[in-house]
């Protein structure tokens, strides 16, 4: 008999294409998602009317909320409202899908270019609370197709890391759930890992290769991806 999985209150800030996809897999899962975006809950009117999430302002997708996802343009985050997790449920887990496409849409950040900062300890400096990455490499539409069974031999793994045990576990637990293995890639000053244009970025295999691809990353930027 299947063990029946607990409902989490689920916050989604941003409705592109991860924070779409994932809040039609977690609805369809089962979990309590309210979902934000820059615009204005009226412009989810029909993610609402397909998935059954709450479409909400900013400012309250993360009130009661066990996990929040985090998935905007990094350009986008100081621009998030402060004190965004004071309503959250105790022990939060902060997703940071986030990636730095200085030439592409970001713009130079100074932190990260200058002081050498991951892209994810950037982020979590300006949330003001720790988060975890996950989700940054992974294609919008695979969070759709490609959830398989746990144990099943053709299972995506996905690397996940971040300095909060508690909350790396909740995440990972969760991306099971979804369907998918995961690689402890280690605390977040690791997280260059699996940034933009490294060996496991947008990689579709399972733990064995996931956790070459993380031992193989150089941690120099390559000059497309960088200002």
């Amino acid at each position: 008999m299947e063990l029946e999985r607990a409902v989490m209150k689920i916050g989604i800030i941003g409705a592109g294409q991860i924070g779409g996809n994932l809040t039609r897999r977690l609805t369809a899962l089962g979990h309590e998602v309210s979902v934000a975006n820059s615009r204005g809950p009226h412009t989810l009117t029909e993610l609402a009317k397909e998935t059954g999430a709450t479409p909400v302002p900013v400012q309250e997708a993360a009130r009661g909320a066990e996990m929040v996802v985090v998935t905007i343009p990094l350009k986008a985050i100081p621009d998030l409202p402060s004190g965004l997790f004071a309503e959250a449920a105790d022990g939060v887990a902060v997703i940071d899908t986030g990636n730095y496409y200085p030439q592409q849409r970001d713009g130079r950040i100074a932190a990260i270019e200058d002081e050498g900062l991951t892209e994810s300890r950037w982020t979590e400096q300006h949330l003001g609370h720790p988060v975890i990455k996950a989700f940054n490499g992974t294609y919008a539409q695979d969070i759709l197709d490609r959830h398989r069974p746990a144990g099943t031999p053709d299972r995506q793994a996905l690397p996940v890391a971040g300095d909060d045990a508690a909350a790396k576990s909740k995440v990972r637990a969760l991306i099971d759930e979804l369907g998918f293995d995961t690689v402890d890639a280690g605390g977040l000053d690791d997280s260059w890992r699996q940034q933009p244009d490294t060996p496991v970025y947008g990689l579709r295999e399972g733990v064995e290769a996931v956790t070459k691809a993380l031992a193989e990353a150089s941690p120099e930027r390559t000059p497309e991806f960088s200002a």
